[in-house]
């Protein structure tokens, strides 16, 4: 077990945290739009689904794969402008989005809302850490439940507004992406005293806290975890309506309120995650997450439709109380690469996550959907691999 870790409790700046959380929703709002107006474009366009695959991928290469790039440059030079930067990146997207009359223009917006996404999460995610007064994992899980928030309202605010008022209407929310635009100015400002306030690099030891080989094998481990939970969780977010609709016959609006039960207990399992391995430290809270949620998911593709509404519920929230912990104990490892570990775990590890729901898609044509979940009932076995992360001590003994 790790030892409990108290960190120190001064100087945790609460409203750069709630603000940089605030426009994480945001970003994420207007990320989850794209996937939500795909049956508008396909009607308007007469796209193929190939070309709306292709949509995704032009999305999915900028704002996955692009992170950890991004990260690396701003740890070697932070750039606390690029907050805003990315967010105008996203605006215009929006636009684009909305106005476009050609398929490679839908393209453009993609990758524009893409690349203002891929900007905004490493450095994001180091200014969550920077104001965190050394309560890395609590501000870590409020800068995460904004993201999953917005991923949340995202598909509703689209069902409601762009659906009824055609795709014209994306252009509304651009009012969000200058909300936000004048918010990451202020909290650039900030950034750029405290950079400033403590050398060009934040006054961080490089120094690795273990031997490299360690480290290597440290990271990852937990990739795998976040690669494993992401799988899960893709699972649901995609498939999880459908399940309901065969099994139980619900309908798609019963079914979308049990997919709100499971994000909502997610967002809610994220913030006392972080809490938790604040305090009794981050391989406690990753074990229990790993422990905790596998006799649900194994009972999950066989209980009936009540059992199901309470096993999301308890899926959802210990599924997510590790994430924080997670990225946390990354960035902890690699001291001074806050940007590089954020944009991995954000971005490449997102992106594969959704290069697996493309492949349970594929199970499911072929198998069925229960058979899906069946088979990722077993997935949280391979946190197992838990065992190979270093523990509190090790890292403070060396």
């Amino acid at each position: 077990m790790s030892i409990a870790v108290t960190p120190p409790r001064s100087n945790t700046t609460w409203v750069v945290i709630l603000a940089i959380s605030l426009c994480h929703m945001l970003n994420d709002v207007m990320q989850s739009l794209l996937a939500a107006i795909y049956p508008l474009l396909q009607s308007e366009f007469a796209l193929s689904f190939w070309q709306i695959g292709m949509m995704t991928f032009a999305f999915q290469v900028t704002a996955s794969l692009l992170q950890p790039v991004v990260g690396m440059v701003t740890d070697h030079r932070p750039f606390p402008h690029s907050l805003p930067v990315g967010m105008a990146s996203t605006l215009c997207g929006l636009v684009l989005l909305s106005r476009a009359e050609t398929y490679p223009l839908l393209l453009t917006g993609a990758m524009l809302i893409g690349l203002g996404s891929a900007v905004f999460h490493p450095e994001a995610s180091r200014v969550a850490r920077l104001a965190s007064g050394g309560r890395f994992g609590t501000a870590q899980s409020l800068f995460q439940v904004g993201g999953n928030f917005g991923t949340a309202i995202g598909p509703l605010l689209a069902a409601f507004i762009v659906v009824p008022h055609g795709r014209a209407s994306i252009v509304w929310f651009s009012v969000l992406a200058f909300c936000g635009i004048v918010i990451l100015q202020r909290v650039g400002a900030w950034y750029g005293r405290h950079m400033r306030a403590n050398g060009a690099r934040g006054g961080v030891a490089r120094d690795l806290p273990l031997p490299r080989r360690r480290v290597m094998l440290a990271i990852t481990v937990l990739a795998m975890l976040v690669f494993t939970k992401n799988i899960y969780i893709a699972s649901i977010t995609s498939y999880y309506t459908f399940f309901l609709i065969e099994k139980f016959q619900l309908t798609t609006q019963q079914s979308q309120l049990m997919l709100f039960l499971f994000l909502a207990a997610a967002a809610v399992g994220l913030i006392m995650g972080g809490v938790v391995g604040d305090r009794f430290g981050r391989v406690t809270v990753i074990w229990f997450s790993i422990l905790g949620v596998l006799p649900f998911t194994l009972l999950l593709p066989y209980a009936n439709l009540f059992w199901t509404a309470i096993l999301s519920v308890l899926i959802g929230g210990i599924l997510s109380s590790a994430f924080s912990a997670i990225v946390v104990f990354a960035q902890e490892l690699v001291p001074g690469r806050v940007g590089m570990i954020s944009g991995v775990f954000f971005g490449f590890a997102f992106g594969m996550g959704g290069i697996a729901a493309a492949v349970l898609g594929v199970l499911a044509d072929a198998h069925g959907i229960e058979a899906v979940y069946r088979m990722c009932s077993f997935l949280p076995i391979l946190g197992l691999l838990t065992i190979f992360l270093p523990r509190q001590r090790e890292m403070l003994w060396g």
